[in-house]
């Protein structure tokens, strides 16, 4: 009975000691399972989000590899194909990419679409290969290009250097001044002080752009220019500029007269170191580059005569007043492309001020019409036949001043146009004859 009872003991505390183990273990198991599952779960995530790395991975490596043996295959671009490719859509970038990413990939279909998670895998693709395209891009736009210079276009970049239409206008009114000049009308002086004035006006206007081709850039107006562009080298220029500037004032000093040849030299200096920097600086660039353009015709009359008399100055007078008008119209519609080059202007900073002095030059074109015979320049139909085109003038200058759109300056510029070789024409018509003008000068008896 002992034996039993004691074989009976030892077997209940074996049980009640793996029981107690056993429920030990389950308690364990039950505090510690949240953590391990948590624990599985974030090794599983890490282990999905690096199997999903070394997918994109190898799916970029097969594109770029792709690619590569794409680009191998491909001619080489003939040399006179513009520089400027087309860039392709993101939509067919990604269709490419997606296409490239089935056929690498054996494990998706090619009947079944893109999930969001592939699309998303796609945009990042697309992205980091635009990324790599555009940095192609800009670092073929960064570097230089060599310019050739044909002697075949010489001729053409030379005429835009020289704003070859600028320097026939100016041209043109030193003509007008010659030809209403009292006097006889001498043909090898005209001829020299034709020459002279447009090389020095060509001159001018080089070194004027030579100046301005950090700021010309900036405009859509001048960022075709020679210098702009490259197509010559700014060396070439100031060479140009000086192979004018010499033999024109020498031709006007000693073929024509010092009076003739010291205007267009300090008219030279007035446009290159006064009115061009000052365009930057302040407003007033527009009163010193209405008298810039007021000396042509002078030097007409002083070529001619050989002295300042007072139909000088009324030639003068009349293209001051008319640049204000013209130049005032043309500078409204500019006035981002001003803004934008750095250029101070009274359309950009004093809009009121830009239409008002158009206005009043306006109707100052009438006043120094009348003033023509009262000088002796013309004959009293001057000032009659000349009303017309003038209040036809000064009604577009008052509906600029009025309205202040793009249309009404469009307008008065364009009037502008033909409004001065008109009414030079008109004073050519009506000049004063030549015998009136001695008989006035000699004493009765």
């Amino acid at each position: 009975m002992m034996a039993a009872s004691s074989h009976t003991l030892s077997s209940r505390l074996l049980t009640g000691c793996i029981g107690g183990c056993v429920g030990h273990l389950e308690r364990r198991t039950v505090q510690e399972s949240p953590r391990q599952f948590m624990r599985l779960f974030r090794s599983v995530n890490k282990r999905w989000i690096t199997f999903q790395h070394f997918n994109f991975l190898k799916r970029m490596y097969v594109t770029q590899l792709n690619r590569s043996l794409n680009q191998q295959v491909k001619p080489k671009p003939e040399p006179m194909t513009s520089s400027f490719l087309e860039k392709p859509s993101s939509g067919q970038a990604k269709a490419e990419i997606y296409e490239m990413r089935s056929l690498s990939s054996p494990s998706l279909s090619l009947s079944r679409k893109p999930n969001e998670k592939e699309l998303l895998e796609l945009d990042s693709a697309s992205v980091l290969e635009g990324s790599i395209e555009v940095g192609k891009e800009t670092k073929d736009g960064k570097q230089w290009n060599e310019m050739k210079l044909h002697l075949d276009d010489l001729p053409g970049i030379l005429a835009r250097l020289s704003k070859i239409k600028l320097t026939a206008l100016v041209v043109s009114t030193t003509s007008a001044g010659f030809a209403l000049a009292p006097g006889p009308f001498d043909l090898p002086c005209f001829l020299l002080t034709f020459v002279g004035t447009g090389l020095a006006s060509c001159a001018a206007n080089s070194i004027n752009q030579f100046f301005e081709v950090p700021f010309d850039s900036n405009m859509n107006r001048t960022k075709n220019r020679p210098l702009v562009r490259g197509q010559i080298s700014p060396l070439l220029a100031v060479s140009f500029a000086t192979c004018c500037a010499v033999p024109g004032v020498a031709l006007l000093t000693w073929g024509v007269n010092p009076l003739t040849g010291a205007l267009g030299a300090f008219n030279i200096f007035l446009y290159t170191c006064c009115y061009t920097p000052l365009k930057r600086i302040s407003i007033a660039n527009t009163w010193v580059g209405a008298v810039v353009g007021a000396i042509p015709p002078v030097m007409g009359w002083t070529a001619a005569t050989g002295s300042l008399d007072a139909g000088a100055f009324l030639l003068g007078g009349i293209l001051y007043s008319w640049q204000f008008p013209h130049f005032n119209a043309l500078s409204w519609g500019l006035r981002e492309d001003y803004s934008r080059g750095g250029y101070c202007m009274m359309s950009v900073t004093h809009p009121a001020l830009c239409r008002r002095v158009a206005l009043r030059h306006c109707l100052a074109l009438i006043g120094l019409s009348t003033a023509a015979p009262v000088l002796d320049v013309t004959t009293w139909t001057f000032p009659l036949i000349s009303l017309p085109i003038n209040l036809y003038i000064s009604y577009l200058g008052f509906r600029f001043y009025t309205e202040a759109d793009r249309k009404s300056s469009r307008k008065l510029f364009f009037c502008s146009l033909w409004h001065l070789p008109l009414l030079l024409l008109l004073m050519l018509t009506c000049k004063q004859p030549q015998d009136r003008k001695s008989d006035r000068g000699e004493p009765r008896g």
